[in-house]
Formats: C-alpha cells, structure tokens, sequence
C-alpha cells in the first residue's frame, strides 16, 4: 500500500509536529509493556517501539525499510504468537481496515495488547481532510472516529482504553504559524479535548475463560431408614 505525498508530508512542519507527538505518546505507553515478540505494521519511518523491551521488536509492511515484507490483510504469523501490535496511520488508508483487525487479533496472544494511531474526523484535521482534493496524504484517507473504532474492538473481543488526544494546533503548513499556534494545545487539551487531531487507542484482546460443562447425573436421595422403636418388654424373666 503505497501512500502518495509521504515522505513528502513528514518532511514537513506539520508532519514533524504530528510526528513528534506521536512519538512520545508511543514511548510512553510501549515502555511498560512486556513479552517475547512485538510489531509494528506500516510507517516504518518511525520508530515507535523504540522505548519497550521486548526482546523481538520487527517492523512490517507492504514497502519501505521493513523487517517483514507483508500484506496487512494476510499477515505472514502464526496465531496466538505476537505480544504487541502498533498500528500507525494504517487502518484509514486501507480499503479493509476491518480484516486488518481481525489479522491483528489473530496473531496477537490473550492478553496481547494493541495500539492504533489515526487521525481524529472530529477536528480541524479532519475539516480540512473534507476540503482538500490533492488526494496525498493525510488528506486522501477515510479518518475513523475512535468511538466507531472501539465498537470494532469491542466486536473483536478487545477491552479498550479512553485513548489520548492530540495535535490540537490547525494544520497549517508554515513552522512560524504553528508556533503563534502552540498557545492553545493546553487550551484545547482543557475545554475541547474531543477534537484533537490525532489520537492513540490501546486495546487488550481478552479471552473469556472456558467453561467446563459435565453430565447433568440424575442423583436420587438414598431413603432414610425408617427407626423402629424396640418394644420394651413389661417384664423381665426372673
């Protein structure tokens, strides 16, 4: 899955601004998490698993400097194999973004955990993703709200977090405009927390524990024995 404008976006201000964020979102959250294999799928530009421990860290995608050369779709791993998926900006520029989550719980073990990365439709990012017609990105993806997509998590099986918002700055092109903007991250962060630019939702795939069902045995009482009073003699030989 090739994305046109890239490169050519990260490249730039607001790419820098959105990446910087997210990288101490991910930083933040991947340091605690723990296991033998974890995996970070598309936009391998960023390190996002730079701060965990996990002894296995791979990186897979469709192209670029990967580890896993890899459809999204049919991910090349076994089940119940994976302790950590990060999804960076992949699930709004695929035409099967539910497939690729259904690929992810797949791999991942009970109690793996999963954190998506996307840009919030509710924002001014996401207006101006209504108003441009160049068709690169991150103007040319279908933005998923984060309620829609945890009632997709949910459906999976996934226990979800509140996620966290951010880039609240307008997507401006200039690094001077973006710095007269700064002033209202905390702002926003207060009074308008809903509309942050992007987001990062974290998920844990829960497996309900099995229940062992047995044979109904039909048990019948075992019938007291009836006491029979010992009849008493009047007499006694003599």
């Amino acid at each position: 899955m090739s994305i046109p404008g890239l490169d050519a976006w990260l490249a730039s201000a607001p790419g820098h601004y959105v990446l910087d964020w997210e990288q101490r979102q991910l930083d933040g959250i991947v340091a605690d998490i723990f296991g033998f294999n974890a995996l970070q799928l598309g936009l391998p530009q960023g390190d996002f698993l730079r701060a965990n421990r996990i002894p296995l860290r791979q990186r897979g995608g469709e192209h670029g400097p990967v580890d896993v050369q890899c459809n999204y779709t049919a991910l090349p791993f076994a089940s119940n194999s994976i302790d950590l998926v990060v999804l960076p900006h992949i699930l709004e520029f695929s035409d099967e973004p539910h497939q690729i989550l259904r690929e992810v719980e797949r791999i991942l073990i009970p109690e793996g955990q999963v954190i998506i990365v996307g840009f919030n439709p509710l924002s001014l990012w996401g207006l101006k993703r209504k108003l441009d017609r160049s068709g690169e990105f991150p103007w040319n993806g279908s933005y998923l709200s984060m309620n829609r997509l945890k009632d997709w998590m949910k459906l999976l099986g996934f226990e979800v977090d509140r996620g966290h918002l951010g880039c609240y700055v307008p997507p401006v092109d200039q690094l001077k405009w973006l710095q007269n903007w700064r002033f209202i991250e905390n702002a926003s962060k207060r009074w308008w927390n809903f509309s942050g630019g992007v987001y990062v939702l974290r998920a844990i795939k829960r497996t309900h524990s099995m229940r062992l069902i047995t044979p109904k045995w039909k048990t019948q009482g075992v019938r007291a024995k009836a006491l029979r009073p010992i009849a008493q003699k009047e007499g006694h030989d003599r």
